[in-house]
């Protein structure tokens, strides 16, 4: 996902709740990542909800930041 693209609570829905603020390839999850605002009623960790790329809707999940936990010592 990339900057603007949009969130939907469902595949099915037409009401847009949130927009995806940062998005690229994350290379230490070896998988996409992205960044958006949700209506707090939302963004609980774990909470799925749809981003639409290309006029397709993919399935997202709230997750906590950071990504990936620190592996280092301060």
């Amino acid at each position: 996902m990339r900057e603007g693209a949009p969130l939907f609570a469902d595949a099915a829905s037409t009401e847009q709740i949130g927009a995806v603020t940062s998005g690229g390839f994350g290379p230490s999850l070896n998988a996409p990542v992205a960044m958006g605002y949700l209506p707090a009623a939302r963004a609980a960790v774990g909470t799925a909800v749809f981003g639409e790329v290309r006029g397709q809707r993919l399935p997202l999940k709230v997750a906590s930041t950071p990504f990936v936990p620190n592996t280092y010592k301060r």
